[in-house]
């Protein structure tokens, strides 16, 4: 798989120019020669794209090449879907929209591991969150084992308002939390979103007030939090089983 990080303002601004899913982009602060400013208007122009204005030491640091002109870019390894897209692949196959969202998911491994447990769990697709969090790299393609080839990601800016906008849909959402009440005696069918919250973190205040419920794990040992992964898949296969009646 190509490389998502891309130097040199050439290859940069025909990044931008081909269609690429430009993540974010590290400009040298206070530059203002006509190429760069092409390529930050470029990146204005994209709302998926994070613009940061940085030193030149900074961008040192970053740079693979050692001639990375002032600029850097980290384009995604695969093309986003759109919510809408999951919603229709669910009414395809004429079942209840399963959806996977991820409140800051920070560690490429992680959401790998995630998006390779929502296609084995029948998930219609990953939703995951432009700030804060991991995008489509090349090491989250390899930790999905070639599930990133079959289940949708779409990334948006506002997790609590794309809630919002699925509850008009009929989705219903379950937040993976500590809880009183366990997981498995919880009714979980339905068209329905589960939410995975930040590996340190979990899930956010206004995100969590957002959900119906919440899903909660019965903890036996010693420790008190499981590895997020691990949550989603615990979670996502006793949807799975409820499912299967």
């Amino acid at each position: 798989m190509e490389s998502t990080h891309i130097e040199g303002r050439n290859a940069v601004l025909e990044a931008f120019r081909s269609g690429k899913t430009i993540e974010k982009l590290f400009v040298q602060d206070a530059c203002k020669d006509g190429p760069i400013q092409t390529i930050v208007r470029e990146a204005k122009k994209n709302p998926d794209t994070i613009l940061n204005f940085v030193s030149r030491e900074r961008l040192d640091e970053l740079s693979e090449t050692g001639h990375h002109q002032g600029v850097i870019a980290y384009a995604a390894a695969y093309a986003y879907s759109e919510v809408s897209d999951m919603l229709a692949k669910a009414k395809e196959k004429g079942e209840d929209p399963f959806l996977i969202l991820l409140d800051g998911i920070e560690d490429p491994h992680n959401l790998g591991a995630i998006i390779r447990t929502a296609n084995q769990a029948g998930a219609h697709g990953v939703i995951i969150t432009k700030h804060r969090a991991c995008g489509l790299t090349a090491t989250v393609a390899k930790s999905s084992a070639g599930a990133l080839n079959y289940t949708p990601v779409a990334r948006v800016t506002n997790l609590g308002q794309t809630i919002e906008e699925l509850k008009k849909e009929g989705l219903w959402f379950a937040c993976a939390d500590m809880g009183d009440t366990p997981v498995y005696k919880q009714n979980l069918k339905g068209p329905i979103g589960l939410v995975i919250g930040n590996e340190g973190d979990g899930v956010s205040r206004l995100v969590k007030e957002k959900c119906d419920l919440v899903a909660s794990i019965p903890m036996k040992g010693d420790i008190d939090s499981l590895n997020a992964s691990v949550a989603a898949g615990i979670l996502a296969f006793e949807i799975v089983r409820q499912r299967m009646g």
